[in-house]
């Protein structure tokens, strides 16, 4: 099992989630989080006054899919993500031991 994580802008939440409608993902979780990469944020006025914004808001969206699906579901990703500027994200891959279904006791890909 393979666990990837898509560090995205809020903006394409719903893309990814298009991207990933497919009976094989049984689910994915989703974070708000904030970062910066190369963007390194920017700068605002608020009541006159101005202010350096240095982290960026961003949606970290983990699922875990059976190994030999992840070239399938990195490919959508990018093409989902992909816009060509700065900032469109980061897509992380780990390997995973194990899963556990709390509920039934499943165990490995079953539990998923």
């Amino acid at each position: 099992m393979t666990k990837i994580e898509a560090i995205v802008r809020p903006s394409k939440l719903y893309e990814v989630k298009r991207a990933l409608d497919h009976e094989w993902i049984a689910g994915l979780t989703v974070s708000e989080v904030k970062g910066h990469g190369r963007q390194k944020g920017h700068t605002e006025v608020f009541r006159g006054s101005e202010y350096q914004i240095d982290l960026n808001p961003k949606l970290k969206i983990e699922i875990v899919v059976p190994d030999p699906l992840v070239p399938r579901v990195l490919h959508d990703l990018e093409r989902s993500l992909r816009t060509g500027k700065i900032g469109d994200g980061k897509l992380f891959v780990t390997h995973i031991d194990e899963a556990v279904r709390v509920r039934t006791g499943e165990r490995g890909e079953s539990a998923l």
